[in-house]
């Protein structure tokens, strides 16, 4: 999987909503075991057919434990032999390539190569290019199903963040930008509330977004959270008419691009002080005193900080 990929799962996991990613692994899992059993039946699920070899014989419940968080499979069982995913066998990693290509559904829909690449990584057999070429639809069709679903009731908090990953786009390999929006209803539920692709993180790109988002029922935001990007903090004034606060992420990690290596640890631990107060006098008592001990540490650090109280 390529660092890009791995952002893009940062952003899904982060989200809290990696049940869906989840559910897209154990989707196409289950799938593709199906494929594979069709294989060695001589015919898919409830087909009738002379070439039958044997029949299925219900399910059998396994916990796979992925990278995403455990999915639950039901592995087919036959009447005569017995069949058992090759995927499932130890230090087998297939559900990383399985992940990757459920990530890539999201930025530009699944090649059929992809899949029948990750058939290969799986140790699957007997599955056909046309059952590869089938998969790949269900696979966008269940993901476009999801980023297109209305939004119902209030979402008072949303958190907005991108990452770039690299594409095929007119034959060839661009880097596109992966914005993903995540929202907090009034229940502290938390969900994936849409996603988009473009070429930057450009201030029409974020308001298109956003309007995309209240179009499908995004309402009742208060708060607004992300880096300090200038084109999104215009979008969000413009089209949410919401508040707007700094990621406290991306603000350290803004900070600490600037501490030096042997300095991290240490203007860490300060600025976690200031996070740490039970309320906003004291919060900003804290700054005042992070901000006098860090002040001989390097001009840049303290200017950085100085933007985050803005």
């Amino acid at each position: 999987m390529t660092d890009e990929m791995m952002s893009l799962r940062a952003l899904l996991e982060k989200s809290s909503d990696a049940e869906l990613l989840r559910e897209m692994i154990g989707f196409a899992a289950e799938r593709l075991m199906a494929l594979e059993v069709g294989t060695l039946t001589g015919a898919a699920h409830g087909e009738r057919s002379p070439e039958r070899i044997t029949q299925r014989n219900g399910y059998r419940d396994r916990i796979w434990e992925t990278r995403a968080g455990t999915v639950e499979l039901r592995i087919p069982k036959l009447r005569k032999g017995s069949y058992f995913p090759a995927f499932l066998e130890p230090r087998r990693l297939a559900e990383k390539a399985l992940a990757a290509v459920v990530q890539e559904a999201y930025v530009h829909g699944v090649s059929t190569r992809s899949v029948d690449d990750l058939v290969k990584a799986m140790g699957m057999t007997g599955i056909s290019k046309s059952q590869v070429s089938r998969l790949c639809g269900e696979i966008d069709d269940k993901i476009a199903a999801f980023l297109n679903r209305p939004l119902e009731g209030d979402w008072p908090y949303v958190w907005l963040d991108a990452t770039y990953v690299k594409a095929r786009c007119d034959g060839r390999i661009v880097a596109v930008a992966v914005i993903v929006a995540v929202g907090v209803n009034g229940d502290g539920r938390r969900e994936v509330l849409g996603m988009a692709i473009g070429a930057s993180e450009a201030e029409t790109f974020w308001t298109g977004f956003l309007r995309t988002l209240a179009r499908r029922g995004l309402r009742g935001v208060k708060l607004v959270v992300s880096d300090a990007h200038q084109g999104l903090k215009v979008a969000v004034a413009k089209v949410l008419n919401a508040s707007w606060q700094r990621c406290r992420i991306h603000f350290m990690r803004n900070v600490l691009a600037h501490a030096g290596k042997q300095g991290r640890r240490v203007v860490s631990a300060f600025i976690g002080t200031a996070f740490a107060q039970n309320d906003a006098d004291t919060a900003r008592a804290q700054w005042r005193q992070v901000a006098d001990q860090l002040r001989q540490r390097g001009q840049k650090a303290r200017r950085v900080h100085g933007r985050g109280r803005n």
